[in-house]
């Protein structure tokens, strides 16, 4: 119970009593959000937060949204405890989308970050966007811990932590000593910081990476999260079935990941009819939480059970 929660209670009974009007109905309890493992159906929207727009994702019937921690990558565009609690409201879970291993230039921590000497090559599918040296601490303590701690302070239910692929894109030239192995070690071990530090502050808050599931293989990579979101397993932007060996093999990783009771967030871009029930179709076979969108992540996908 909050400090203050029984002085409050004492004084509104008070109150009630020397009230000579009529009772007042009790106000029905919300709903609580669902548990992780038992979401069907959820949205993923990263842009295009127009007016109304909360209101209408609040009304929609997804368990789960995912939004980024800022609506404008500024600190003054951070959403707030009172914005992300009304979507809590709405009997859902609501995580919070940063990158850990990159990142863009119109965000606010940029011009530090640009001028710390974490920069590595440029994403080249995202040419406003930088692979970093994640591993470093100056990393955590600018970036990633801040993030975290905002993520926290606004009452979100949990992270949705994106670009884990990084130690696969990063020139290795620019890394000497390190190799895929090395770096996919360092990913798997910041993950694992983010997780520690994140319950131990906040117990139950979730951890989401998104891609990469290959990481389980490294110790304690498991463990330390809740789910994994998955684009592009069935699907590829856009209206393009995933057939290529790697779809394969990120399927088969999320399914070992679901076998150890962790939650699979899958992300499809098509919008043909019979595409998206095709994808629909296989989230219910393979038990998978899912949502067919588009690429730009910039709307409100339709829900579905």
């Amino acid at each position: 119970m909050r400090a203050g929660s029984v002085t409050a209670g004492v004084l509104a009974l008070a109150m009630m009593s020397c009230s000579t009007g009529p009772a007042v109905p009790p106000v029905p309890p919300v709903p609580p959000p669902p548990a992780l493992d038992s979401v069907t159906s959820f949205a993923y929207q990263l842009q295009g937060y127009g007016s109304g727009w909360l209101e209408e994702l609040e009304r929609s019937g997804h368990q789960l949204a995912i939004i980024d921690l800022s609506r404008d990558g500024s600190t003054r565009g951070h959403f707030g405890a009172d914005e992300v609690g009304r979507l809590r409201g709405s009997a859902k879970l609501v995580l919070a989308y940063f990158e850990i291993g990159s990142i863009e230039e119109f965000r606010h921590e940029w011009p530090g970050v640009r001028d710390s000497g974490l920069v590595l090559n440029r994403w080249q599918d995202w040419p406003d966007e930088h692979f970093v040296r994640y591993w470093e601490n100056l990393w955590w303590e600018s970036v990633v811990r801040p993030r975290v701690d905002q993520a926290i302070a606004a009452g979100f239910d949990g992270v949705y932590l994106d670009t884990p692929l990084a130690y696969e894109e990063l020139d290795l030239k620019l890394v000497r000593g390190e190799t895929r192995e090395s770096l996919g070690r360092r990913m798997a071990d910041l993950i694992i910081r983010i997780s520690v530090y994140a319950k131990a502050r906040r117990p139950g808050m979730l951890i989401v990476p998104q891609n990469s599931p290959e990481l389980r293989h490294f110790s304690g990579y498991t463990e330390a999260i809740d789910g994994i979101g998955m684009e592009e397993l069935f699907f590829q932007a856009t209206d393009r079935r995933c057939v290529e060996d790697w779809c394969e093999e990120n399927l088969a990783e999320a399914l070992a990941l679901r076998r150890r009771g962790k939650a699979v967030l899958a992300t499809d871009y098509a919008v043909r009819p019979e595409n998206v029930r095709s994808a629909r179709a296989l989230y219910r076979k393979y038990g998978f939480a899912g949502n067919v969108t588009v690429l730009a992540l910039d709307r409100i996908s339709e829900e579905h059970g």
